[in-house]
């Protein structure tokens, strides 16, 4: 039997649950985020900074499978027509059972309700995994480098709406 994927949308008041998911996402990937495990520790751990992450943020999402959380994504509004998906993580024990398909895929829905035309995202060039998910959505590689890319290269994909 297949699992029950199930994705919800985070508020302010859901700032514990986000914390420890993204606590556990920068221990585990560190190289993946632009954020790191030791910036939101120690001094950085604050309610109040947990609380406005979320609130700044227009979407912030969790996927539970069977009930558990396995997964996280965010997202900015659109600008210019153009959504960014951030944060995305989806934990090692739940990955290849189609929780990142059912996060991307609730990203892209909900631009599309926004307004926007396309979504964006930066990628770590070696993450093959991550790759294989975001073209399996109809992202591409827009030939635009998103910045620097020592230590960690990356690509600028791009999903258009339609």
């Amino acid at each position: 039997m297949d699992p029950v994927i199930s994705v919800r949308q985070l508020g302010s008041d859901d700032w514990q649950e986000w914390r420890a998911m993204r606590l556990a996402a920068l221990a585990e990937a560190p190289d993946a985020f632009c954020s790191t495990l030791e910036e939101w520790s120690g001094e950085g751990d604050r309610e109040d900074r947990w609380r406005a992450r979320l609130e700044e943020v227009e979407l912030n999402l969790f996927a539970e499978i069977d009930g558990r959380v396995g997964g996280m994504v965010s997202a900015t509004g659109p600008v210019d027509g153009e959504s960014e998906l951030i944060s995305m993580w989806v934990a090692p024990e739940e990955r290849g059972k189609g929780v990142g398909d059912a996060l991307v895929r609730a990203v892209l829905c909900w631009a599309r309700r926004q307004g926007a035309r396309r979504v964006a995202l930066d990628v770590r060039e070696g993450n093959r995994h991550a790759l294989a998910l975001y073209e399996r959505q109809g992202f591409a590689d827009s030939g635009e480098a998103p910045g620097p890319d020592e230590p960690f290269p990356e690509l600028h994909m791009l999903a258009h709406l339609g």
